[in-house]
């Protein structure tokens, strides 16, 4: 099973031609997207970038995008904002939005709530698709500082995920293997980044790439 994996498109509409292209040429089967598809809306935003693409879309919304989002992708892309999904036999659950900011974005939530949302839609060895990522795991901001969710780092703990997808912090892309989980931060679309991700065996492989210009 193969995803090609995007995040952070802030509404750029040139994301569509080149995801199309690296799914033909990858030969994935499934595009998971990792919110962020607007820069502060409109909706329509979203459903204009991911309805034209030519495989089965999962997506999330970011802290950038609106409320409202996971309601309105549903027509064009399988929406995993506190939902799940069986992909080929594994289990995969999603949680759009992230932990609060400094910013007051549209689509923050408190920690608590993270929880409360993931916690029932977790199973040991799963694949989480987050927008935020856990706390200290590609979570650096230039600065220096850590501002990922404790709570998503709670349920990795606890539930040892497989692959652990996120991406909200454009400068910390890049993959790791912490315990047993490969993460993996494939970095802003918007800027023609993106991972191809491939589970053969129960064994990860996960790839980084920009389109080149």
């Amino acid at each position: 099973m193969k995803f090609l994996v995007i995040s952070d498109i802030h509404g750029n509409r040139d994301v569509t031609d080149w995801v199309n292209s690296v799914a033909e040429q990858e030969d994935v089967d499934y595009v998971l997207a990792l919110g962020d598809i607007t820069d502060f809306g409109p909706d329509r935003i979203a459903e204009e970038i991911l309805g034209p693409v030519k495989r089965d879309v999962y997506a999330l919304p970011g802290n950038c995008d609106p409320i409202s989002l996971p309601e309105t992708i549903s027509g064009v892309a399988m929406d995993m904002h506190g939902k799940t999904a069986d992909l080929d036999g594994f289990h995969v659950a999603g949680l759009g939005g992230s932990n609060p900011t400094i910013f007051n974005t549209p689509f923050e939530l408190d920690e608590e709530t993270i929880y409360r949302m993931l916690k029932p839609i977790s199973k040991e060895g799963m694949i989480l698709m987050v927008h935020a990522p856990p706390y200290g795991i590609n979570d650096m901001i230039p600065s220096g500082l850590n501002v990922g969710s404790t709570s998503i780092l709670k349920i990795v703990k606890e539930y040892r995920p497989i692959l652990v997808l996120s991406g909200h912090i454009h400068e910390d892309y890049g993959i790791k293997h912490v315990n047993g989980t490969t993460f993996v931060n494939p970095g802003p679309a918007k800027d023609g980044m993106y991972a191809v991700v491939e589970i053969d065996n129960g064994s990860v492989s996960a790839r980084l790439f920009t389109v080149s210009d």
